[in-house]
């Protein structure tokens, strides 16, 4: 597949949903226009089994980089998820174990598929573990990876002088982890890494290791993070459990996008969304609820399918503003006498989740009317009859007795 070079492109590429480029943004642009084919990567550890929403905004990029002919490597980090990245934690993460490792990443390729070519004929994106190769580092190696950098590098990094400030534990392993993932960068010979900005201090750190050992330019793209422009608060965040899965299910990928506020519908469509920044601007003309509901039928389209985001937002008109229930909501069958977070758990929420949103009030028994009658404080509970059950704004259960 040959490069394209295409000028109108490539000023596109690099100014949608960037915050900054180093070393330049010329320099880059300079790279491009050269006809070369540049290898980019971007790395995600799999601390969890889903991907969101806030990650897809590289994805995107990444794919349109691959259009214009460029090597496209995702990285899952199942190596580096076993301590955990510590950017912007006030403690230590919890370190995975192998096999939870392996769970989380098992159906990811699926969900980047969305957005990523991996089958194309000429230029497919490739797919690649950093156990590879940080696996097999010894530690000779790893002392002399760390020989370029001084512990007052790994100490200006924000989330570290505030856990020292506020007389919290810095874990040894945790300065670790910048090296690592900018040995990633070493050991696949990257041109280009493409992250959110609280990753640019890593990816930095694999643009001074390329330079030393392979004495070689890597270009750092750091895009934008999806924030409420209010708050500051980040849109996506599993660590708080507020996020758009992009493997939701139509309904619940519709709901959750309805639930977003007014202020942050721009950054949605210009970061999440393929759509010309001419359209967008067109679309904000409309009144916000509609404008949000082409966002939700936008997004619904490209992680399942027009007519999925059709029978979505039929679903959403039905259940929330003419207070019914959707027609194709969730089944749980259990035993009369069962406990009521068995037939939960099939919405695929931890014990713990499902206890918290019972204790504030979340779940609650629903009529046709659409009039929550019961509420249920306690997820063990018996069930001694069939139920349709709201959790929370936008998701339902029903629960069938045998």
């Amino acid at each position: 597949m040959p490069v394209s070079t295409d000028e109108k492109k490539i000023d596109e590429l690099l100014s949608r949903s960037i915050a900054q480029i180093l070393p330049t943004k010329d320099e880059l642009k300079k790279a491009l226009m050269s006809g070369k084919q540049l290898r980019f990567y971007i790395g995600t550890d799999a601390t969890g089994p889903q991907l969101h929403l806030g990650h897809s905004t590289n994805y995107l990029l990444l794919e349109k980089f691959r259009q214009l002919g460029h090597e496209i490597i995702i990285l899952f980090g199942d190596f580096t998820a076993l301590i955990g990245d510590p950017t912007d934690k006030e403690a230590a993460r919890k370190q995975q174990t192998p096999e939870e490792v392996e769970n989380h990443i098992r159906d990811w390729k699926s969900q980047v598929s969305k957005i990523v070519d991996f089958d194309n004929a000429e230029n497919p994106a490739k797919i690649l573990k950093n156990s590879e190769w940080l696996s097999k580092l010894n530690f000779a190696d790893v002392l002399n990876i760390a020989s370029n950098f001084t512990v007052q590098q790994m100490l200006e990094r924000d989330m570290f002088e505030k856990r020292i400030e506020a007389g919290k534990l810095v874990y040894l392993h945790e300065f670790l982890y910048p090296l690592m993932q900018g040995y990633d960068s070493v050991a696949m010979d990257v041109d280009v890494e493409v992250g959110g900005t609280d990753q640019t201090f890593n990816m930095l750190v694999g643009r001074t290791l390329q330079k030393r050992i392979h004495t070689k330019e890597k270009f750092v793209i750091s895009t934008t993070l999806l924030e409420n422009p209010a708050t500051g608060k980040k849109l996506m965040s599993k660590s708080e459990g507020d996020y758009i899965a992009l493997n939701d299910s139509p309904s619940d990928m519709y709901g959750k996008t309805m639930a977003l506020s007014d202020v942050v519908l721009r950054q949605m469509f210009v970061d999440t969304t393929l759509l010309p920044i001419s359209e967008i601007d067109s679309i904000l003309q409309l009144h916000p609820k509609e404008a949000k509901m082409r966002l939700a039928r936008e997004l619904v389209g490209i992680y399942h399918t027009k007519e999925a985001a059709q029978k979505a937002e039929k679903n959403f008109v039905s259940t929330f503003s003419e207070g019914g229930v959707p027609s194709d909501i969730q089944e749980a069958v259990v035993q009369k006498g069962a406990l009521l977070h068995e037939a939960l758990e099939k919405l695929g929420e931890s014990k713990s989740e499902l206890r918290r949103l019972a204790e504030a009030g979340a779940i609650g028994e629903v009529l046709p009317a659409g009039r929550q009658v019961v509420v249920f404080k306690d997820i063990n509970t018996p069930v001694e009859r069939n139920l349709t059950l709201r959790i929370g704004k936008h998701r339902f259960l029903k629960i069938t007795i045998v």
